[in-house]
Order: structure tokens, then sequence, then C-alpha cells
């Protein structure tokens, strides 16, 4: 391995110690390094790197996900957030970056989502998502109607609707009572945020779904669009979000061999 980047995060990173000891990892193994500010940085990146690290929880990975899926770049996650269920290793657990840059690492490639807004029947916004899609309303219930490959799967009032990829599954669409899906499993969840009929239930549809949130009348009702937990997007009356699976994907580096099963028992607070 020649170069990697490290995505500093003063915000989780106290006095950027986790940081400062990965440097000197790579130093010793003679890895080159760039050092970004993940919070400032938005747009494309590609320096090269044969690897990205980040230090903090899900948010960080997730960020590092929308700079560097469309190169392949593979990321290794350092857990500083509450859960982590992306990130591969503890603050304990540093010294194992070595094995990293040595190479001695395997790879799990993560199904993300296309996610695109239509107002008036124009496509007014186009991104992508690793965990999920949200369309919420702004402290007030909203209709939504949800379909499958222009097929009705629901309608309902209720707080809104997640649509999430696999590993989106243990993140706001479990808080909804969504079930927990394998991450690398392919497939769309789609999970009603408390809808307010007993049939509205979480549904895990094929990989080949187009899912249609269709909002309906909103009678001066805010509702939004949030992206992976990103800036909120106003919607209005008949506005439709269509989610796909995406040809990217996010490649996360695996290292201790711990297994899903055992990262949501300890990060869900089972004890065996």
């Amino acid at each position: 391995m020649k170069k990697v980047i490290l995505f500093a995060n003063p915000s989780r990173d106290s006095g950027l110690t986790c940081l400062e000891n990965v440097k000197k990892i790579a130093d010793g193994c003679g890895v080159a390094y760039d050092v970004i500010d993940i919070a400032n940085h938005t747009g494309p990146l590609d320096n090269g790197a044969d690897m990205a690290v980040t230090f903090g929880g899900d948010g960080a990975i997730l960020r590092a996900a929308r700079v560097l899926c469309a190169l392949g770049t593979p990321i290794l996650g350092v857990n500083l957030g509450h859960k982590g269920f992306m990130a591969e290793l503890e603050p304990g657990e540093t010294s194992l970056v070595a094995l990293a840059f040595q190479g001695k690492y395997t790879v799990e490639n993560r199904m993300m989502a296309d996610v695109s807004l239509f107002h008036e029947g124009r496509q007014v916004l186009r991104d992508f998502a690793l965990n999920e899609a949200v369309v919420r309303g702004l402290n007030r219930v909203i209709g939504v109607n949800v379909y499958g490959d222009g097929r009705r799967i629901m309608g309902f009032d209720g707080d809104g609707v997640i649509v999430s990829t696999p590993t989106g599954s243990t993140a706001y669409s479990l808080s909804a009572g969504g079930p927990v899906v394998e991450p690398t499993a392919r497939s769309i969840i789609v999970t009603p945020v408390c809808p307010h009929i007993l049939s509205a239930r979480s549904y895990v549809l094929s990989p080949e779904r187009a899912v249609t949130v269709e909002l309906r009348q909103l009678r001066g009702k805010a509702a939004y669009l949030s992206v992976d937990g990103g800036d909120s997007v106003p919607l209005f009356s008949g506005d439709r979000i269509e989610i796909r699976r995406s040809a990217l994907e996010t490649r996360l580096v695996r290292l201790t061999g711990k297994s899903f099963y055992e990262n949501v028992n300890s990060k869900l607070g089972e004890r065996l």
C-alpha cells in the first residue's frame, strides 16, 4: 500500500489522539497519507489513495462513502461514536491498522441506493444513499402512497416512511420497527414511521424493485426528504421520490473477523 486518506474528525477525536496514532503507524509502514477534515469536505475526492480511514461513528463513514464510492476506495472505520455498526475497529484496536496498511484485510461490499426527487413531473434532485432515504412530515402527520415497480404496496397517514438498504436496516429503520437485515444482502427495505393503520408493515423487497413514495395532499403541512441524514429538502403535494439499487457500492475494510451477529448483540445491548 502506497497512500491513504485519513479523515480527521476533531468533534469525535478529542485532541486528534487516534489520528496521530494512525499517522505514526503509517509512518512505520512507509505509507504516505493525506489528512482531510471530514466535516468540511463535500465534493468528489480522487488523490490516488489505496484506502481511507475514518474516525467517528457511522456518520463519518457515510460522509466518506459519499466522496469515495465512485472510486471504489476501501474505507476502514475507527469507531468513536455511540453504535458504529459499520466501523471495524474500536479505539483500543488502532494498532490493527498496521495490518490493513500491509494489505492483510478483506473487503465487504455494501449495496447503495439511487434517490431521485420529481416535482410536477420534473426531476429536481438526484442523490445516492448508503443507509436510507427518509420522507417525513415536520411535526405533523402526512399521507403517503408507496409503490413497487408501479404497483401499490401501501398507503397511509403517519409520520412518514423510510426506504433503506440492508446497511441502513440497523439505523433509523430499526428504530421505527423495521427488520434487521444482514448488511451484505441485496434488498430494499420499506418501513412506515408511526402509521395510523395496523396494516402498514415493513417490507423487504427484491433489489430489482423500483420503489416510489408519493406525497398525498399536504394541505399546508410541511414535509421533507433527507438522504443519509443530510440536509432536509422540502417536499410538496404530489411529489414523487424514486429509490432503486445503485450501480455504486461502498467497500468496507474488514480486519478482526467479528461477525455481524456479534456486532448486533454487542451494540444493541444484548449480553450473552
